[in-house]
């Protein structure tokens, strides 16, 4: 857990700011996702999985359900819009099949630690269509009373009885897409939804108790401005959520074509955009959350929190978690898996999907089989990003090159040398993904903006 100035929240100069924003991973995983070299075919992933027979490991399951009933602007999710309930059964109709070729390529699967519901927009399903996906999921794996279930929610399509349903279906923690609670940045992200509409949702759903409410924000949107960010953060405490993840937006219209529709000129951009945030940090860290890694925050009793202060965080394709699952399986289009050593993801486009589970297979998009080199220095990246220190023996190259590497960031502030360790300053949290660049193995071949997001 990262100890050194864990209440500062130093200023940072533009100079500064512009020397460290560039384009780089996020470090979801590593090597990022762009970076991976491919070699896994449909056969090799299905024999793979049979290495989870009977394992005793605890399995964390990713469900991807890209449906939508409109599209936000903003969004950088692999979502499909439609408004028809028969699109959404062909879907699971399909998933059904996908499931079934998983567990029988897996034979005996070990326990479901945990569960997630990701999108697109999981809570478009209704009722009929929720209690069906989670009933094929039990019959297909061992999910049971203990595993922590998860779902991302959109506010706007939420009712008391579909949060009963999900209670009632196990589902414990929620996630809700605040974004931004100002109406002027909702219309030009194209997603209105009052803010006395989500707190009515999270007052529902605390009725229906749930016992953990996450809220996702954003800083960098269109017409966003200090003085309204801030009262967006203002009001999320008023709502006092267990969770706070607030990253920043992505504007790469070459890559969502729909994102051409938000106004570049309207986008904060370098120090503007970055104050966002860093006073995001001040007022989170005020009111007695955690500023957990680089972009969630977490109330001091919460497990993520518990974890990061345990020195037990892990981070993933899902982000920050307490890993209760140390192998992940995602399921649906688009969706990765991390299992014993090797990266997979299925296809991202619909129509890709669909002709590979109605040809019965396990189609492999990308994939990526990690070798010595990759899991040292993913093992010293993850340990970074988590607790905010990388013991010297951690480093595969040892104490003398990785003060070479990070010389230019000790001169800058962001690092200190110590004893055993180089640990991250107050000021370094903001630049954690750019210390974790330097060693990335990688990055000689990276082709820019293209690729990655901006680290700021």
């Amino acid at each position: 857990m990262l100890s050194e100035g864990r209440r500062t929240v130093p200023q940072v100069g533009p100079v500064l700011l512009s020397r460290y924003d560039v384009a780089i991973p996020r470090y979801t995983s590593y090597p990022a996702v762009p970076d991976w070299t491919g070699g896994i075919d449909a056969a090799a992933w299905r024999e793979h999985l049979h290495s989870l027979d009977g394992s005793a490991a605890p399995l964390a399951l990713y469900v991807h359900l890209p449906f939508c009933a409109s599209r936000c602007l903003y969004c950088g999710c692999n979502a499909t819009v439609t408004t028809r309930a028969e699109v959404v059964d062909r879907y699971l109709n399909r998933l059904e099949r996908e499931i079934a070729m998983l567990a029988q390529a897996i034979g005996r699967g070990p326990r479901v630690a945990e569960m997630h519901w990701g999108g697109g927009t999981p809570n478009f399903l209704d009722a009929t269509q929720l209690t069906r996906l989670v009933a094929m999921l039990r019959a297909a794996f061992a999910i049971d009373a203990d595993t922590e279930c998860s779902i991302k929610a959109d506010p706007r399509l939420m009712s008391p009885g579909q949060l009963r349903q999900l209670r009632d279906l196990d589902f414990s923690r929620i996630s809700f897409g605040v974004q931004d609670f100002d109406a002027d940045v909702q219309e030009a992200i194209g997603r209105i939804q009052p803010a006395a509409m989500i707190a009515d949702v999270v007052t529902e759903a605390r009725a229906a108790g749930f016992e953990g409410i996450n809220f996702d924000l954003i800083y960098g949107l269109p017409r966003q401005t200090a003085e309204g960010f801030e009262r967006t953060v203002a009001e999320t405490l008023a709502l006092s959520p267990d969770r706070v993840a607030c990253f920043g937006y992505a504007h790469v219209p070459w890559m969502r074509p729909h994102q051409k529709r938000i106004d570049a000129a309207e986008l904060p951009v370098s120090h503007a955009r970055f104050t966002l945030f860093r006073r995001a940090v001040e007022q989170f860290m005020a009111a007695g959350y955690e500023w957990i890694g680089l972009d969630h925050f977490a109330k001091p009793d919460d497990p993520l929190a518990r974890a990061a202060e345990a020195g037990t965080l892990h981070r993933n394709f899902m982000g920050y978690t307490t890993r209760v699952g140390e192998h992940l399986l995602g399921i649906g289009t688009s969706a990765i898996s991390e299992v014993n050593g090797w990266y997979v993801q299925n296809p991202p486009e619909l129509g890709d999907w669909q002709r590979a589970v109605d040809a019965g297979e396990l189609m492999v998009a990308r994939g990526h089989i990690l070798n010595e080199d990759d899991v040292l220095r993913g093992a010293a990246i993850t340990h970074l990003m988590c607790n905010g220190e990388l013991p010297y023996t951690l480093w595969v190259g040892g104490e003398a090159d990785l003060r070479a590497r990070f010389e230019g960031f000790a001169t800058d502030g962001l690092v200190t040398f110590q004893e055993q360790r180089v640990r991250v300053t107050a000021l370094g949290r903001f630049f954690v993904r750019n210390l974790c660049a330097a060693l990335d193995a990688y990055r000689s071949s990276a082709d820019g903006p293209s690729r990655f997001s901006r680290a700021v």
